[in-house]
């Protein structure tokens, strides 16, 4: 079982930054792939990034690309997700998930992944 714990959310205006972190409790951190999502109101979650085991490799969605940054600490067994040019279309609640599916699978949609943590809210404000 692993459990995974969000941090970092909160309001930010347009242009600004976030940094979350979602810290895993779980002696093999290094064995999944870990992939951030999101949600915003009336909508389907939707995939945001996803980072291999060692961290060499990562992809991005479209809408995030250039702007976001996943990256991971497995001696921290923390995933963290940099987020820069915020706008209010960033708005959600944004989860961390683990994935016991390699990257080369390119693991991009909820089913795909394990478990997931409970969430912590970004409002970006304009």
């Amino acid at each position: 079982q692993v459990q995974l714990v969000e941090s970092g959310g909160g309001l930010v205006q347009a242009g600004g930054s976030l940094r979350l972190s979602c810290a895993a409790s779980v002696r093999t951190f290094g064995r999944y792939t870990m992939g951030w999502f999101r949600q915003a109101p009336g909508k389907e979650r939707e995939f945001v990034a996803a980072i291999s085991w060692t961290g060499g490799s990562t992809y991005y969605a479209d809408s995030v690309k250039g702007r976001f940054t996943i990256s991971r600490d497995n001696a921290k067994n923390t995933v963290y997700l940099q987020m820069n040019s915020l706008t209010p279309e960033d708005t959600a609640v944004y989860y961390c998930a683990a994935s016991r599916l390699p990257m080369s699978t390119f693991p991009a949609t909820s089913h795909e992944y394990d478990f997931w943590g409970q969430g912590t809210q970004v409002t970006v404000s304009s």
